[in-house]
């Protein structure tokens, strides 16, 4: 089966070097705008996500094109783009729901992620390990050990909250010395005793 790319956004560090050596491996300028793949990022929570196109199975751009210029190779796993036949219409561009899609105002031509033809530029440089070109069955494998991680984080988590509410319940439900019951049974009295005054009655 071919292989995918598999992004990890937690182990990117925002440096565009995948955006750069794409550029310059696809039109030899060092243009992240005319990159396949794209960090989003979120500076002030420090937060960087990798997008490329995701070479769906079903895929969007496919249906949708008019002329039949989007077609699946199967032996790379790849959507591609025949530009002998794409009339730049952009509709693939506009479905797209991972934006993985653009169009180069200068070529005047729609343009996507194509692993490199195998051999994707973006994993070979990127130092951190962020985008790893892998067999789908590893996915699906590393994912269900992180989410197995997580709820056993989550799980630990949850059982320290309820061990300290527990233990806050019993210390505010204790049993108050007796010179601190006095104090209050007084404090009852100076109460009642100030209302009846303020009434007008006394005791007998």
């Amino acid at each position: 089966m071919a292989k995918v790319l598999s992004i990890d956004h937690q182990k990117c560090t925002g440096c565009r070097t995948c955006e750069m050596v794409c550029s310059v491996k696809h039109d030899g300028v060092l243009n992240p705008e005319r990159s396949r793949i794209k960090v989003m990022k979120w500076e002030a929570e420090g937060l960087y996500i990798p997008m490329s196109c995701q070479q769906c199975q079903d895929a969007p751009c496919l249906n949708v094109c008019p002329v039949k210029a989007i077609s699946r190779d199967e032996a790379l796993g790849r959507v591609s783009v025949d530009y002998d036949v794409c009339i730049g219409c952009r509709s693939c561009v506009a479905v797209c729901p991972f934006g993985a899609m653009s169009f180069n105002t200068i070529d005047r031509k729609v343009f996507k992620c194509d692993v490199c033809d195998g051999d994707p530029q973006c994993v070979r440089f990127c130092d951190v390990k962020a985008v790893e070109y892998v067999d789908p069955e590893n996915v699906s494998t590393s994912k269900k050990r992180e989410a197995a991680r997580r709820l056993s984080v989550a799980g630990k988590d949850a059982a320290s909250l309820l061990a300290a509410k527990r233990l806050a319940r019993l210390s505010s439900l204790r049993i108050l010395p007796s010179s601190s019951r006095e104090f209050i049974k007084c404090s009852a009295c100076v109460t009642v005793a100030s209302g009846v005054r303020s009434q007008g009655g006394s005791f007998n």
